[in-house]
């Protein structure tokens, strides 16, 4: 740690716990729901090429949504009647603030879904580390206020904001599910990772929780406040 400013009176860190959205906070990968609702079907070409290596996760995002003509509260009422959030979403964010916890969901998503679900459920408060957007003249304006110095081009960095908790003194507890999350789990302090993470995580010997919902995060995450250590890590390759 840089710093001990999130220390506690007993000198431990305090935890901070930290959440990608699309098929991690929410059940469904809600970018591809959209996009299959409301967007250009080359939209599933593009991705490939994402897949492919050919082009960044920021400039896939930007080409598939471009082509959308819905407005945003379109979009938004459909992510409010179609998609969900994990079980245990809410006690983990119960929890955190009762106890004056950080909690906070960080994505290379776009901020107007990701709001409108967690809005829908009351979860208003939760902090979104997203790509900002402004919907002005039939098109959308892309804000990325979360990137690495040097990498901009690559829009916003989760490893960037995990350790941007870490420099306060955050003990920092990190779910995610795919190969964006990667950056992530090589520098938080404990990982959950669901489906691709795992394999990612395997492939690199990064120890981490299997993820299929909250509870096991909530567990840790209360174990660590009250006795500063979490239980034993479940996989390590």
């Amino acid at each position: 740690m840089k710093t001990t400013g999130a220390n506690s009176a007993s000198g431990r860190p305090q935890p901070a716990v930290l959440t990608d959205f699309d098929d991690t906070a929410a059940v469904q990968n809600v970018a591809e729901m959209l996009l299959n609702r409301f967007g250009d079907p080359d939209w599933i070409d593009v991705r490939q090429r994402f897949r492919d290596g050919h082009i960044n996760l920021k400039e896939y995002q930007e080409i598939t949504f471009r082509n959308i003509q819905t407005d945003r509260a379109t979009m938004q009422s459909y992510v409010k009647e179609h998609a969900s959030l994990r079980p245990f979403f809410g006690e983990l964010w119960g929890f955190c603030q009762a106890n004056g916890i950080p909690m906070a969901v960080v994505s290379q998503g776009l901020d107007f879904y990701i709001k409108a679900l967690l809005e829908r459920d009351g979860y208003n408060r939760v902090p979104v580390y997203a790509v900002d957007t402004e919907f002005r003249g039939g098109e959308i304006i892309y804000h990325y206020n979360h990137t690495s110095p040097g990498k901009e081009s690559q829009g916003n960095s989760k490893g960037f904001v995990v350790k941007s908790f870490q420099e306060r003194g955050y003990h920092v507890f990190f779910a995610g599910d795919g190969h964006s999350d990667l950056e992530a789990a090589r520098v938080a302090d404990v990982t959950f990772a669901h489906r691709t993470l795992a394999k990612f995580c395997d492939d690199e010997s990064i120890p981490y929780h299997p993820f299929e919902d909250f509870k096991g995060m909530l567990l840790a995450v209360r174990n660590f406040s009250n006795n500063g250590h979490g239980p034993n890590v479940d996989h390590q390759a």
